[in-house]
């Protein structure tokens, strides 16, 4: 096993040498898929929580712990487009666990006309993510997990179906309440395209870090993203002098935990609030908010956010233990 998530985590790192670079396609995969990583700034493949919508940002936080837990998470993005998610996890032995999820978005329902603009009726566009997790603990403070991904594409006419996997690390000191992540995401491409060419995923490397304060219920994460490439590309232009191109890389977040069973968590994702700038109005771009709250074998969570400069987002999720249920 140990060899396993060695030779996974060595490719992780040797997929960029072989990638092709081009257009990637799935893009609705770069949106947030739990509602606490959502709160802490769109990403965090860190934090080491007993919640399970986590393992869709890195699956090495999948772990016995979560025994027989369902979880479902619905965001509301911009107008009438819609994106869901469900999950259920078992324990697998002392040391492994495995799961399985969907994401599911749809885009509402648009008009299709002619060239001469004439009203032929309406159509719709679709996006289905099917996921296979598995997680091992390698020893008591590292555990490595992997998720296979199916993705299905349907804009009318147009399909496309791609293959994929993240890969992910996770360290976790409890003595100190320090834990550091790693993950590979969206490794993978296209097998069918929507026309011709194939396309890439909108794959990234990610490493992130929590602590957790000594003597305040307080939990810090710091997060950087886009690790494949050190340049990123402005929206107003130019070029990005060292430090803003370093900010552009991370998102920062932070808890507030005064008991076990309840959080609050706001974030800032440097980048997105540097695309979404605006001279006038929209300050608050690239910032998220968000909380929890966990009551015996079930738990509810929202977060809000703004992930484009149209609208503000919403996203809720609700989760259940049936082995603390004991039916």
């Amino acid at each position: 096993m140990h060899r396993f998530f060695l030779i996974f985590i060595l490719s992780l790192f040797l997929y960029p040498v072989w990638a092709q670079e081009g257009k990637a396609g799935f893009e609705y995969l770069l949106l947030p898929q739990s509602v606490h990583s959502s709160a802490l700034g769109g990403a965090n493949i860190s934090l080491i929580e007993n919640d399970v919508s986590l393992i869709f940002d890195n699956p090495s936080l999948l772990g016995p712990e979560m025994d027989l837990t369902f979880q479902a998470s619905y965001l509301d993005y911009v107008s009438d487009i819609r994106m869901g998610n469900v999950v259920f996890t078992k324990a697998s032995g002392e040391r492994s666990a495995w799961g399985i999820g969907a994401l599911y978005s749809h885009y509402g329902a648009m008009q299709e006309t002619t060239e001469e603009n004439l009203v032929l009726g309406s159509l719709t566009a679709n996006d289905i993510c099917g996921s296979i997790f598995f997680s091992h603990d390698l020893n008591d403070k590292i555990r490595g997990g992997i998720s296979g991904k199916f993705f299905y594409s349907n804009y009318y006419h147009n399909t496309a179906i791609g293959l994929g996997v993240d890969l992910g690390l996770s360290y976790y000191d409890s003595d100190r309440g320090f834990s550091i992540g790693l993950v590979g995401k969206n490794i993978g491409r296209q097998i069918k395209a929507y026309e011709e060419e194939i396309a890439g995923l909108p794959w990234d490397i990610q490493l992130g870090i929590t602590k957790t304060l000594n003597h305040a219920p307080v939990r810090f994460s710091i997060t950087g993203v886009y690790l494949k490439q050190w340049k990123l590309n402005s929206v107003r232009g130019g070029n990005d002098s060292f430090f803003k191109t370093l900010g552009k890389h991370l998102i920062l977040g932070v808890d507030l935990i005064p008991s076990d069973n309840f959080w609050i968590g706001v974030g800032y994702n440097v980048k997105r609030g540097s695309d979404m700038y605006m001279e006038e109005g929209n300050k608050l771009g690239g910032f998220s908010a968000g909380a929890g709250l966990r009551l015996k074998a079930f738990s509810f969570g929202c977060a809000v956010g703004k992930y484009n400069t149209a609208a503000t987002s919403f996203m809720f999720s609700v989760a259940t233990s049936f082995a603390e249920m004991k039916l």
